[in-house]
């Protein structure tokens, strides 16, 4: 049986660059702009851009797309305000696209 040696983690599709732990997952049912997307608590190696309200499925919110810090490349968004009470709970966490990111350690 072959033991893992850290962590599991989500690193970048591009690059592999450590983004996000598995523990960090908080729900894998959201929408990102490519398909299914994950919220995570926290993000790591990235890159936060600049602020801009966008209506999503779910209201208006505040948000600033997320990068690779090495690659550059676009993984999600981070929530920065929802204008709604019932989407309060995602300010500050982080969406991260399946598609941009792959398993390690697993």
């Amino acid at each position: 049986m072959a033991e893992l040696l850290g962590p599991r983690l989500y690193s970048c599709y591009n690059c592999r660059n450590h983004v996000s732990y598995h523990d960090d997952v908080i729900s894998k049912a959201f929408q990102g702009r490519n398909g299914r997307a994950f919220l995570f608590s926290h993000a790591m190696n990235i890159v936060v851009g600049p602020k801009e309200n966008r209506q999503l499925m779910t209201g208006l919110h505040t948000v600033a797309d997320i990068s690779c810090k090495d690659c550059r490349e676009v993984l999600g968004w981070k929530y920065e305000r929802a204008f709604e009470e019932s989407q309060k709970y995602k300010e500050g966490k982080f969406i991260l696209e399946k598609s941009k990111i792959i398993k390690e350690n697993w």
